[in-house]
């Protein structure tokens, strides 16, 4: 998903401010809370002495004696509690634990805190420890604290409790004695009460107001970076980037620098600096492409006028040599036949010598052909008579031409060939069917077989010349039909194929090559059996490549 920069910047703020925000919120309200428990601990910690001074005041006086009012219970843990006085009046002795009871029970039913006088070794079961005030015994009388203090839930309400050894006493040996103890001891503890659900419920709404304040305050803080960054920052990249694509449609490099005062300026000035450099470079590239465009326009003139000159120079060279070639072939076949008849003369070496110049004649002969054919279908002058042709007639004389030497290296020609009549240049055809023959039977070992085929399907003609010798590498598929390509020739020209993909690419038609199964070659080719031009017509090969 695609956002844009005054989104991201919000987003990442908020992230910011939220955590920020958050962990300071945190931090102040653990911090508050320490704080209010610390206070509370405090006064807790004053009620203990209060009480512990209360207590030792009264047992300092050997007790005190109230009057036995109706409510006043007399103690029944202390020997003669009750007297009376001259008048008649009845009075209860009061101990420091049951005047700390009463001045607890006082201070509950005003809602404000309670104490609570406990041993392990009880003298009065109403003083039996809870489980807060027993751990915190056994701990004292371990030595491993000195005070504890909690927050527990006692009944419905919260209270803190703070909770610290009573050590023996003289005046308190009075009643203890005979438990055993000493002065030092701890003969107990006295626990305070505080309720807390006043002083935790006002915390809770002050982390209220502090999380509202918080999002508020985040709130206010992201609009307001969000106005100062849109106005600031956002306004000016946006303007920026609308110039740029401008720039990009109409190149125009005179682009108003953006007026903020700060680095949005610079860079505003920087573009425009770059576009006007751009915008120079683009016209001096320009003129130098237009430049290089007219001189490669004219080198490309000049070197189709050389090609042509140069091949236009070889046919004409090629054709004049074909002249006197024919000529000098004549007479060597003329002066071969007297030879002939003239053996008996003893001239066998002279007559050697005359095949040997009728062989090269000949072979210079095929080469000017080639050469002469070859630049014809590189002008695109390439004629050919187009007529109606029988085919299989074609193939059977061509095959019938090659049978004396094929029978004199040991090789087989089957023809596999369908009755087909079509419109193409005989001649031409005799050609390529020539060509193909005679590289099959330069690559074929003795005692082998070379098929040539016919059949038509489909509207079109197809032909191939298949050997059994050593095959073409794949490597050289691709380049067997170049001109000049002899690879494993002895004595070709390299022209040969490269006509015969001439004439049949003049023919609309395709040529190839591929592997047989078992070793050997198939060369194939395929016409269509209908000409563009119909029958009795001349037309010109194109240049394919």
């Amino acid at each position: 998903m695609r956002l844009k920069l005054s989104l991201k910047y919000a987003l990442s703020t908020a992230v910011v401010l939220i955590a920020v925000i958050g962990a300071v919120f945190y931090i102040v309200s653990k911090r508050h809370e320490r704080l209010v428990l610390a206070q509370i601990e405090a006064q807790a910690k004053a009620l203990f002495q209060q009480v512990v001074i209360t207590r030792r005041w009264v047992a300092d006086h050997g007790g005190v004696f109230v009057e036995k009012l109706p409510w006043v219970r007399p103690n029944p843990y202390l020997p003669n509690s009750t007297v009376m006085d001259t008048e008649g009046r009845r009075y209860v002795k009061q101990n420091p634990a049951l005047v700390t009871k009463e001045l607890s029970s006082y201070a509950q039913k005003e809602g404000l805190y309670f104490f609570h006088i406990t041993s392990l070794k009880l003298l009065n079961p109403e003083n039996a420890p809870d489980p807060f005030e027993k751990k915190a015994l056994e701990e004292f009388e371990k030595g491993a604290k000195a005070e504890a203090a909690a927050v527990n839930k006692i009944g419905k309400y919260t209270y803190f409790r703070y909770i610290a050894p009573l050590k023996v006493e003289a005046s308190c040996l009075v009643c203890h004695a005979h438990q055993g103890y000493k002065i030092g001891d701890i003969r107990g503890a006295i626990s305070i009460s505080v309720p807390v659900d006043g002083v935790l419920g006002t915390m809770s709404r002050g982390r209220r107001y502090m999380l509202v304040g918080a999002v508020v305050v985040t709130g206010l803080l992201m609009l307001f970076l969000f106005i100062i960054t849109r106005r600031l920052v956002i306004k000016p990249i946006s303007t920026m980037r609308k110039r740029m694509y401008v720039f990009s449609k109409n190149g125009n490099p005179d682009i108003p620098i953006i007026k903020t005062g700060d680095e949005l300026e610079d860079l505003s000035a920087s573009f425009r600096e770059m576009a006007r450099s751009i915008d120079e470079y683009h016209r001096c590239l320009q003129e130098k492409i237009k430049a290089a465009t007219k001189e490669l326009s004219q080198k490309n003139e000049e070197l189709v006028k050389l090609n042509m000159s140069k091949s236009d120079f070889i046919a004409k060279v090629s054709h004049e040599l074909r002249t006197p070639l024919t000529t000098i072939k004549g007479a060597m076949d003329y002066l071969s036949a007297k030879f002939a008849y003239a053996s008996s003369y003893g001239n066998e070496d002279v007559r050697a010598f005359f095949d040997m110049i009728k062989n090269n004649t000949e072979r210079l002969i095929r080469l000017v052909n080639n050469m002469l054919d070859y630049e014809r279908i590189e002008l695109g002058r390439f004629e050919m008579a187009m007529k109606e042709v029988n085919f299989r007639s074609a193939f059977e004389e061509v095959a019938a031409s090659f049978r004396p030497v094929a029978e004199e290296k040991g090789v087989g020609i089957r023809l596999s060939v369908d009755d087909v009549v079509a419109v193409a240049d005989e001649d031409r055809i005799k050609q390529v069917l020539t060509n193909l023959l005679s590289n099959a039977l330069n690559f074929s070992p003795p005692h082998s077989v070379i098929t040539v085929s016919l059949s038509r399907k489909n509207g079109m003609i197809s032909a191939a010349v298949e050997d059994e010798g050593p095959g073409v590498p794949e490597r050289h598929k691709d380049r067997i039909f170049e001109q000049f390509y002899t690879k494993g020739v002895k004595d070709g020209t390299g022209l040969g194929l490269a006509i015969c993909r001439g004439i049949i690419e003049a023919h609309g038609g395709r040529i190839g090559v591929e592997a047989k199964g078992g070793g050997g070659s198939r060369f194939w080719f395929i016409i269509p059996r209908e000409q563009e031009s119909g029958l009795d017509s001349r037309k010109e090969a194109s240049c394919s490549r």
